[in-house]
């Protein structure tokens, strides 16, 4: 079976071919100069350019992988959360293309195609705890198949991802500020005390790092000198040394702080010995390194996907939605757009290939 992922959710457009669950080709616009002007993703601007990018991306991915419009067999497109506008537009385009071309059509949760994207790269097995850590959603999931997935905990305010940004602002660091966060946090020594584990007094599963983003911002305000280098800075090497330390310091706050909860997770499912690690911060060196640790500690498998699949991407959107038309799931063309803050409900039908 050959699916075609879209990808609109944010601020990248994006396309791809997975064909009996391999990836054939896959095309990307990331919009990231034009956001950067404001500081952040500007939802009018981001839906502009999805519409602009993604007819010209959509042929240019079928001349890369050689495939006619009449190949595809499933159409997979991320229906949400994320921005409203910028997810109609690839919904928009998705729905025509089945129209047109009489193929499988499915909504897919954006969360759930992270969680599944290394599935790409490596064999999944189930059932597993799934921990997402992007811009947006910082949750925990027991996954049990492409099409069942329990939310355990999840973001009740700043998710991980989110603090990140924030807190690059405050540094004055360039936008999207978490990878060069996560590079001068690398050249740092971090002091284990000096910023708080945030929301751990509790017995749930839920997150909450608006505390830990201020605590920063407050250290920042007292200690002006931090900020004290050229701007913009763009490379770490530049970086003064306590800002490294200070980086890093944050850096640990957060990575334990997510082990802390899904080692909570872990006690609570004793049955589970597979963990999957999926979302933009699952690019972060150090929290790659912590989740490896529990997992040793565990005896548990971990499965992480490679940095290129840690972002949004359309690869993963593909890959879910291969996996769930494989399985007889689809949508009727009505089926509804769910922006950021929302529940996505479970209305996939089910229905024997011809």
């Amino acid at each position: 079976m050959l699916c075609l992922g879209i990808e609109s959710s944010c601020d990248e457009t994006g396309l791809a071919l997975v064909e009996d669950g391999k990836l054939l080709a896959a095309v990307l616009a990331t919009q990231a100069d034009v956001h950067a002007l404001f500081g952040g993703v500007v939802p009018e601007l981001a839906s502009r350019e999805h519409y602009r990018f993604i007819g010209p991306l959509f042929d240019d991915l079928m001349a890369r992988a050689g495939k006619k419009t009449c190949d595809i067999e499933a159409i997979a497109v991320s229906r949400g959360p994320g921005l409203l506008g910028a997810l109609l537009v690839g919904v928009a385009f998705a729905k025509g293309l089945a129209v047109a071309t009489g193929a499988r059509l499915v909504g897919i949760n954006h969360l759930h195609a992270h969680l599944l994207a290394a599935g790409l790269e490596q064999p999944l097995y189930f059932p597993a705890l799934g921990m997402l850590v992007s811009g947006g959603h910082t949750h925990i999931y027991r996954v049990e198949g492409a099409a069942a997935l329990t939310t355990l905990g999840k973001t009740l305010d700043d998710a991980a991802g989110e603090a990140f940004d924030k807190v690059a602002k405050v540094l004055g660091l360039p936008y999207p500020g978490g990878k060069l966060l996560d590079e001068l946090a690398m050249r740092g020594k971090a002091e284990p005390l000096l910023f708080p584990r945030p929301y751990m007094d509790n017995d749930n599963l839920d997150f909450s790092f608006s505390g830990l983003k201020t605590a920063v911002a407050q250290y920042v305000a007292a200690h002006p000198e931090l900020l004290d280098f050229p701007h913009p800075l763009r490379d770490a090497a530049l970086a003064p040394q306590a800002l490294c330390d200070l980086c890093a310091s944050f850096n640990l706050a957060v990575a334990e702080t997510l082990c802390m909860k899904l080692e909570r997770a872990l006690h609570r499912n004793k049955d589970v010995q597979h963990i999957l690690l999926a979302g933009g911060v699952a690019a972060n060196s150090l929290l790659r390194q912590h989740m490896a640790a529990l997992a040793q500690r565990h005896a548990c498998t971990l499965v992480m996907p490679s940095l290129a699949l840690c972002t949004d991407n359309a690869a993963m959107v593909a890959y879910a939605g291969w996996c769930l038309a494989s399985q007889g799931f689809e949508h009727s063309l009505d089926f509804e757009t769910i922006p950021r803050g929302k529940s996505i409900p479970h209305d996939m039908q089910r229905r024997a290939f011809a």
